[in-house]
């Protein structure tokens, strides 16, 4: 079940996720920052690498930092992406993604887009969509 009341954790993770975004946006080579919380309380940033062959989510970027930290688990996650305004805006994991977090997150929250309004949801809710 989806919630809209954020904590303040969640607020801090998109604006993390945010902040990253707006230093590092390209239109063509960095699409996607994320952010995920790991059990620990700390937040590991990613940013998606991309060129005409290859793109690597942020998402994983952000996964692999997390466990590079030696992170036992993450707790959360966000994605931003650039708006028709070219404002960094919640977006939805792909599938790929999805899956490397249930990997290691299964108890995770995701916060998501939910018809233009920013709610959490947890994992395994969101892997069927």
């Amino acid at each position: 079940m989806i919630s809209f009341d954020l904590s303040q954790s969640d607020v801090e993770l998109y604006t993390a996720a945010r902040q990253l975004f707006l230093t590092a946006h390209h239109s063509e080579n960095h699409r996607v920052a994320a952010a995920k919380r790991g059990a620990s309380g700390a937040i590991y940033l990613g940013l998606h690498i991309g060129s005409k062959r290859i793109n690597v989510c942020a998402e994983s970027s952000a996964l692999a930092n997390a466990r590079i930290a030696q992170e036992a688990s993450i707790q959360s996650s966000v994605a931003v992406s650039m708006d028709e305004h070219g404002e960094p805006q919640v977006t939805n994991p792909c599938g790929v993604c999805r899956e490397l977090l249930r990997n290691y997150g299964a108890e995770a929250t995701v916060l998501v887009d939910a018809g233009g309004e920013v709610g959490t949801v947890g994992l395994g809710e969101l892997l069927p969509y």
